[in-house]
């Protein structure tokens, strides 16, 4: 292999995986319902305020999700003859057209508001280059597009994808397991080099300090370790080194891990006790998928809201500031709100949201895409329908490529990463 080539996974034929693209937009839609209900459960006050915590951690596990999913699916449609240059430019081309045209409205939409537009809470994040900054205006200013931090971590991951994946490779098959333990404990031991920040500032809706949450959620080094628990657990799969755990016990561990992490303070709950839960949730629905298994994920309405979930996740937090919710507004502090208020704003921010994302993905993303995502060259070159490079296979993160987070890569059908 040359060094300028990214190795082959030889999945092949195996690539359609329609339940990782069905549960990305549960992914997104559980951020979506952190931003969206947590803010007014805060302002319902009362028990409300309580709960809101939830809402918000569950928020934090939908990202890490985008995270695991973009180095599974990544390693997953590795394909024989790609190169470096390649692809990065398909990568660049999928998380920067939606990035732009999200910034572009977050600058006019603040400048409406009367927010100030500084060269801190734009600039940085122009480049996605804001999660290296330990600054709560640059990363979370008011009125800005606060999820964007996430696909700087992702642009971290897409720039060490192919050395990471030639060194993942290298291990032996029996030793992956191994692997996958060391990972999940050096994830379990950030929170605890986190105690050596500082204790203040503190964040605004969290008692985290705010260093201490930067370095375990923000940065984007330590949410690497999640990317290559990602790779990892592909290679599992892969190699045939899986457990066999089934959807639906994967879907119970992440469900007890989510409630486990929700009783832990501070930043022990963030990211650590779910990251492994999410990985084997990943590989048990790729395998179901495998297999020719049907999932609730897979069905063709799933696979859609799979396939704008990118777009989702990277227009909801403006509906939330400037829509019917309306953060940025001083009056959305100073009011309380009713349950059955909250409800409906909740569903309108949803359906607005969506409404924008399916227009963004089919205006902006997949145009640009299928115009500039491969060498001219390549469209000579026979293609199959079904195939990672098949015509009418998204090429979407994790997120967020995956997300990818969340939101991605060679695009399996359905199974898109930011």
């Amino acid at each position: 292999m040359s060094a300028s080539h990214v190795p082959s996974t030889g999945a092949g034929e195996q690539s359609r995986l329609p339940s990782l693209t069905g549960l990305r937009f549960v992914a997104a839609l559980l951020v979506v319902l952190s931003h969206a209900g947590g803010f007014l459960l805060v302002r319902m006050g009362g028990s409300g305020e309580s709960y809101s915590q939830y809402l918000f951690g569950a928020g934090n596990k939908g990202v890490s999700f985008f995270f695991i999913l973009s180095g599974f699916v990544l390693t997953w449609v590795a394909r024989p003859g790609d190169t470096r240059m390649r692809f990065w430019r398909r990568r660049l081309v999928k998380i920067f057209p939606n990035h732009l045209v999200a910034l572009t409205a977050t600058v006019l939409l603040m400048l409406y508001a009367g927010i100030a537009v500084t060269v801190a809470n734009t600039v940085p994040t122009m480049f996605l280059v804001q999660s290296w900054i330990p600054d709560f205006d640059v990363i979370q200013g008011p009125g800005t597009n606060t999820p964007s931090w996430s696909l700087a971590c992702e642009l971290l991951f897409y720039m060490a994808f192919p050395w990471l994946l030639l060194l993942v490779r290298r291990i032996e098959p029996a030793r992956l397991w191994r692997w996958v333990g060391a990972v999940t404990l050096a994830i379990t031991a950030v929170p605890f080099l986190a105690e050596l920040l500082p204790d203040a500032p503190r964040m605004q809706f969290d008692p985290i300090p705010w260093w201490k949450y930067w370095f375990v959620y923000y940065f984007p080094l330590t949410r690497l370790l999640e990317f290559v628990l990602g790779i990892l657990i592909a290679r599992v799969v892969l190699t045939r080194r899986w457990i066999n755990l089934g959807l639906g016990w994967s879907l119970l561990l992440t469900v007890a891990a989510f409630a486990l992490a929700s009783q832990l303070p501070g930043e022990y709950g963030r990211v650590a006790p779910t990251a492994l839960p999410l990985a084997l949730l990943i590989a048990s629905a790729a395998t179901a998928d495998q297999r020719g298994r049907r999932t609730p994920f897979g069905g063709r309405v799933m696979v859609w809201l799979g396939e704008v979930s990118y777009a989702f996740y990277i227009v909801h937090f403006l509906v939330v500031t400037y829509g019917p919710i309306g953060t940025a507004y001083p009056e959305f502090w100073m009011e309380k709100w009713s349950g059955p208020q909250a409800l409906l704003d909740v569903g309108l921010t949803i359906a607005i949201s969506l409404v924008l994302a399916w227009a963004l993905h089919g205006l902006v993303e997949r145009p640009l895409m299928r115009r500039w995502s491969r060498p001219a060259a390549s469209a000579a070159v026979p293609v199959t329908p079904d195939g990672p490079d098949g015509p009418d296979t998204p090429d979407t993160p994790d997120t967020p490529d995956t997300p990818d987070t969340p939101g991605q890569e060679a695009a399996p059908q359905g199974a898109s990463v930011n």
